[in-house]
């Protein structure tokens, strides 16, 4: 992780001020953005979601602000730490860490949002300050970075070193690509399709570099893909399994989560979906299984979605519920092993 000097002095100015307040004999009080669903708004001219003008005060003066003031200062406390000792923390590392300086938190989710209200009110990411969720994303590609943390500064990586695929932590996500012989970037849902992806040199064949989602992405592997596609204007395709929640996926990469309203640089607007959609099901007669209760009603949600309000969205939204069908990626392979990437991705990527 590089040392953001910017980062550093928001934290100590925050420190400051709170011990300013306390040698003019007040009470500290901290005005944070309000993160509610009542101030998340989203923003057709950036393509997300973003924060509305609303704030939240947190009053130490008032009993019930005392504790999460307390846990906010304590998580700058335990960031300007990491930055000044160029360390990196998982969030479940933090939560843990906690216990050490007698500051209680509930569950590991009270943590989690007190880094977000830290977010907000400093206006940088959590990565910034070197807090990472657990890796579950990889990367496989004819790219090589150059990383920027200490211990590995200046060293170059070929992001085809390893037949797995290199896990997408934080020495990769602020690393510098420097060459490449890439053209697009294909992200895939499963590990199963990203493994068969590498094994018949699909990323060879469509000039790709290849990033295992893992599900939901987190922002560490987002941002790697918006760091590819602006540096080395490589557009973005996304391929899911066909259901709502596959399609949520990559609307996510695409314009953003209500969740990360407060931070900028994640979305890739320009991004494609490519599928699994309900035209693919029907056209490659796919095995497929029913909808559930839980898929229809999230069907419903997502067709009142601002995000969705598009009309191939729509028509997609449309298809799944005339369908009530849904089908996995690893459906192709009734076909053959190979049928995904001679036949479905040739055709889709052409």
């Amino acid at each position: 992780m590089v040392e953001s000097t910017n980062t550093r002095d928001i934290l100590v100015q925050l420190g400051k001020k709170v011990v300013q307040s306390i040698l003019n004999e007040e009470f500290p009080r901290l005005e944070i953005p309000d993160r509610s669903t009542d101030n998340i708004v989203f923003d057709p001219e950036q393509g997300q979601f973003v924060l509305g003008t609303t704030r939240v005060m947190r009053d130490s003066s008032k009993i019930r602000h005392v504790k999460s003031f307390a846990q906010l200062v304590w998580v700058a406390s335990f960031a300007k730490d990491l930055l000044d000792a160029s360390r990196t923390s998982s969030l479940r590392d933090l939560y843990y860490s906690s216990e050490a300086f007698g500051v209680k938190f509930v569950d590991q989710a009270e943590s989690d949002r007190i880094v977000a209200d830290l977010e907000s009110l400093s206006g940088m990411a959590r990565e910034d300050f070197g807090v990472f969720p657990e890796e579950h994303s990889s990367v496989y590609g004819q790219v090589t970075m150059r990383y920027t943390v200490p211990g590995y500064l200046g060293r170059e990586v070929d992001l085809t070193v390893s037949p797995d695929g290199l896990p997408i932590g934080p020495a990769l996500m602020t690393a510098e690509p420097v060459k490449s012989n890439a053209e697009i970037v294909l992200a895939v849902e499963c590990g199963g399709m990203f493994a068969r992806l590498i094994e018949t040199r699909a990323w060879e064949r469509f000039k790709a570099v290849l990033i295992h989602l893992g599900g939901q992405p987190p922002r560490s592997t987002r941002r790697l893909m918006r760091l590819l596609h602006d540096r080395l204007d490589l557009p973005v395709y996304i391929f899911t399994d066909g259901d709502p929640w596959g399609m949520h996926i990559a609307q996510v990469i695409i314009t953003g989560s209500a969740n990360a309203a407060h931070i900028r640089g994640l979305t890739i607007p320009d991004a494609r979906w490519i599928g699994v959609t309900p035209e693919d099901i029907v056209e490659y007669s796919l095995p497929c299984d029913s909808m559930n209760d839980a898929d229809i009603k999230r069907l419903d949600e997502l067709a009142l979605d601002s995000r969705y309000t598009g009309p191939e969205w729509q028509q997609h939204i449309s298809g799944f519920k005339d369908l009530r069908r849904k089908a996995e990626q690893q459906a192709f392979s009734r076909y053959g092993m190979d049928y995904v990437v001679d036949t479905y991705l040739a055709d889709k990527l052409a």
